[in-house]
């Protein structure tokens, strides 16, 4: 049995960790689960997680209880079919689905999770980084993926319900090294109905409309190329829904001549909406300041996949998480590694050498 600890890890070390177990079908025992955090151990949605994984591996598991901080994960093959979850809080959706998207690559009939929590909360992409960013540049590699959301949720009642579908997958390497020129933009706005007096969702994307064409602020009188480049806007999507909490969030998407890039944030209680939209803006010029195609969190998100696929991806800079994701994939025997400093690139080794 493979054994790890996760004491100086969180949570998406656990889900990565039983999504890998999954996969190989070999037996795993994590203790320490989230040891250094305030409130170690299983939460509410780590413990979705491993029962849902459990379920569709028909796993035998020890220490799926709320609090444990060792759980021993037996797995038997993945199986298809449809599945139902609750989180029970405004835990977020869009990780959980993350634990589940690599199975795609090993199921022989199509899958579907139906998972009730948060949709847009805090430390997690929104579920518009997933449909419109993510899935998206997965799927031109051959990641047969999408979601559904019915329904959002926002802190602190969560309520969201969400759909993914899988389809039986063969992952192609993933090849981006390269940004080439921006092509569009393209802004996700959307907030709860007891906020629509308040054109809160209007006011969010018209922020950042208003925040590209103002462009980035030059610094000490010295503007870059880059700081000037055109972020044309060609699609502007603003949406009032109901959900059991009062919330809202918004998604700048930039397409480029090699793939997707998102910026996304939050709305919170005394925030002005300006505020919430030129945080996308202010994260997007980051972003071009550099040459990497892809955004600052997706590169630790596309480890997995250079894991199972192969391929290199120039990420803008060698994170927490992308160590840390790097350094579990290497104990599972995957050949996947950080080459370079100045314009990183993560790097994943033709996986049939395994």
């Amino acid at each position: 049995m493979r054994e790890l600890d996760g004491s100086e890890a969180g949570g998406q070390f656990l889900r990565t960790a039983l999504a890998l177990a999954a996969l190989d079908g070999d037996p795993l025992k994590i203790e320490g689960i989230r040891g250094a955090r305030s409130n170690p151990g299983l939460r509410p949605q780590h413990l979705t997680a491993v029962r849902l994984l459990a379920e569709i591996c028909d796993a035998e598991v020890e220490g799926a209880s709320e609090g444990s901080t060792a759980v021993a994960f037996r797995p038997d093959e993945v199986q298809g079919g449809r599945y139902s979850v609750d989180v029970g809080t405004a835990g977020s959706l869009t990780l959980l689905f993350d634990a589940v998207l690599p199975l795609a690559t090993r199921l022989d009939e199509p899958l579907a999770v139906t998972a009730t929590g948060g949709t847009d909360v805090k430390w997690s992409p929104t579920m518009a980084y997933l449909r419109r960013v993510k899935l998206p540049l997965l799927r031109e590699y051959g990641l047969q993926a999408a979601v559904e959301a019915d329904r959002r949720g926002f802190y602190p009642a969560g309520g969201g319900e969400a759909t993914l579908w899988l389809a039986p997958s063969s992952t192609d390497p993933i090849h981006l090294t390269e940004r080439g020129a921006v092509t569009a933009a393209r802004v996700d706005s959307v907030a709860t109905t007891d906020l629509a007096d308040a054109s809160v969702a209007e006011r969010q994307a018209d922020a950042v409309i208003e925040g590209l064409e103002a462009g980035r602020p030059e610094a000490d009188g010295d503007a870059r190329d880059d700081d000037h480049q055109e972020l044309p806007v060609v699609e502007r999507t603003v949406r009032s829904v109901e959900a059991t909490s009062a919330g809202s969030a918004v998604l700048l998407r930039v397409d480029t001549e090699t793939g997707v890039a998102g910026f996304d944030a939050l709305g919170e209680k005394g925030k002005p909406a300006e505020d919430v939209g030129q945080e996308t803006v202010d994260a997007a010029h980051e972003f071009l300041a550099h040459d990497a195609p892809v955004d600052r969190h997706m590169g630790d998100q596309l480890a997995v996949f250079l894991a199972l696929a192969g391929g290199r991806v120039r990420i803008p800079a060698v994170t927490d998480h992308v160590r840390t994701s790097v350094d579990l994939l290497r104990t599972f025997g995957y050949d996947v590694s950080v080459e370079g400093t100045d314009r990183p690139t993560l790097v994943g080794d033709d996986p049939t050498s395994r």
